[in-house]
Formats: C-alpha cells, sequence, structure tokens
C-alpha cells in the first residue's frame, strides 16, 4: 500500500496549494491513505471546522495537529466529534479530542495513526511522548501493523531518538513542526521509515510561512510583532511511503516536494 503525509499546512497559500495538487498527486503516486498536518492551517495558527472539512473533501483521511491545536476555539467541540481530527496523544488527561486514529484505507487495510509532540524547547508541559507513544503503540498492535506516528516537535535530536526508540514498532515516525524539509529519509534497520521533518506546506518566500519583513523586525528590535502568513509562490512538502500492509515494514520513503507560483 502507498500513504502520502503532507507536512505542515500553512494558512491560506497551503490551503490553495494543497486544492490544486492533491487529487493529481495521489492519483500519480496511487496513494491508499492521506494524512495532512493541519495545525497551521487557519492562519498560520490552529485550525477551523470549515478549513478541516474542506481537507476532507479534497481526499484528506485524517489531520492531524501540534501545539497549534487550541488556538482557534471552534476546535474544542469540532475535535471532540470528528475521529478524523486529532491532536497530539501527550496533552495532558481531561484535553479534548483523541490522540489516535484507526483509519480504513481505500485497499480495505487498517492504518493506525498517533499524533505526538516533543517537549524539548517547548512551552506546553507535555507528558513523555516516549512513554506515551510507547504504550499506544503496544495497544494497536493488536488491530494492525501499519502505524504511523506524527512527531510534532522542534528538536531534530528528539525527532531521531523517537526513531530509534520506535524502530521495528511502528511503520513509520514523521517529524513535523519546524517547516523545512530535512534530507535524511530511510529506512531504519527494524523495517521503520524515519525522516526529521516532513517540511512546509505554504508561501515559499517567507520565514517558515510567515512574511520575511515581520520576522526580520521581530530578530533585529526585539519587540512583539504580529505575524501575517507570506503571500507569492507556493510549495508542497510531503512524503510518500511504501507499506507491506501485512507485516507493517516500510520498503520505501521518498520525498516530494513540489514548487509552484502564488
Amino acid at each position: 500500500m502507498r500513504i502520502l503525509f503532507v507536512g505542515d499546512v500553512v494558512g491560506k497559500p497551503g490551503r490553495q496549494v494543497l486544492r490544486e495538487r492533491l487529487a493529481g498527486l495521489m492519483a500519480q503516486e496511487d496513494i491508499d491513505l492521506c494524512v495532512v498536518n493541519g495545525e497551521n492551517a487557519a492562519g498560520g495558527v490552529g485550525i477551523t471546522e470549515e478549513i478541516a472539512q474542506e481537507f476532507f473533501s479534497w481526499g484528506v483521511d485524517l489531520v492531524t495537529m501540534g501545539n497549534h491545536v487550541w488556538d482557534k476555539r471552534e476546535v474544542y467541540a469540532f475535535i471532540e466529534r470528528e475521529p478524523r481530527l486529532i491532536r497530539p496523544l501527550n496533552y495532558p488527561p481531561g484535553a479534548p479530542g483523541q490522540g489516535v486514529a484507526l483509519v480504513t484505507a481505500r485497499d480495505g487495510s487498517t492504518v493506525a495513526v498517533v499524533n505526538l509532540s516533543g517537549r524539548v524547547f517547548s512551552t506546553v508541559h507535555f507528558d513523555c511522548p516516549f512513554r506515551t507513544g510507547a504504550a499506544a503503540v503496544e495497544g494497536l498492535r493488536q488491530h494492525t501493523g501499519v502505524i504511523l506516528v506524527d512527531l510534532h516537535a522542534e528538536a531534530t535530536s528528539e525527532k531521531v531518538a523517537m526513531g530509534w526508540f520506535l524502530d521495528g514498532k511502528v511503520t513509520a515516525v514523521l517529524g513535523t513542526h519546524t517547516h523545512v524539509q530535512t534530507a535524511d529519509e530511510r529506512i531504519l534497520p527494524g523495517g521503520t521509515a524515519f525522516i526529521t521533518d516532513v517540511g512546509m506546506t505554504g508561501p515559499r518566500d517567507s520565514v517558515i510561512g510567515i512574511r520575511v519583513d515581520l520576522v526580520l523586525d521581530r530578530f533585529l528590535h526585539q519587540r512583539p510583532v504580529s505575524f501575517e502568513v507570506a503571500k507569492g509562490p507556493r510549495q508542497l512538502s510531503a512524503v510518500v511511503l511504501d507499506v507491506d500492509a501485512v507485516t507493517g515494514r516500510a520498503r520505501q520513503i521518498r520525498r516530494i516536494l513540489q514548487r509552484g507560483e502564488g
């Protein structure tokens, strides 16, 4: 089976390029399941019900989130009733929504997706992603061997460590959050696909999706600046996984970076 995972969709430019490119990409790659990280989809922070429903109408099967999951208050109620939208599992108990989903792929296979958030450099007091992730994976392996982990984290070391920690136990550990696609995709010895960061789907001429002038103003003058999503040329960042649906082992992981005009 083949799985498409699309990196962090940022604002309207990210949504536009996803709408324009997704159907063709899924047909070209013969995709059985599409997962998108949507935590920056609404104006650069968070997601709304309207945007999530758009994603589903375009062929997205599941949306993962991250540290901006609560930035749009309407998501509190929506995430409770929408199983196709998940947030980091290692939020403290009592947080709305779920951090795990079981999805049926187009080839009939069952795929589990786990959303986790890293703790290094985080301002949120997340539970340990390693212990939380390991416990979730142990339970999910009773239902399917195909398990994807979206680790939404700042530190490359934490993401690489998670790849080794879950090697042989999950199909893939895919890093998100830092918005820069890394060139370290590989199959680890136990059969787990890994990449430190899938990258960003959004405005290319930006600082990780935000207007360059605003980011420079903050760096140079160290004063509060209201960020805005950049405009102009867009890009789509993703990975395609070739997976043995029986064993859950990854055969291949391949980066995709498509560029287009604004």
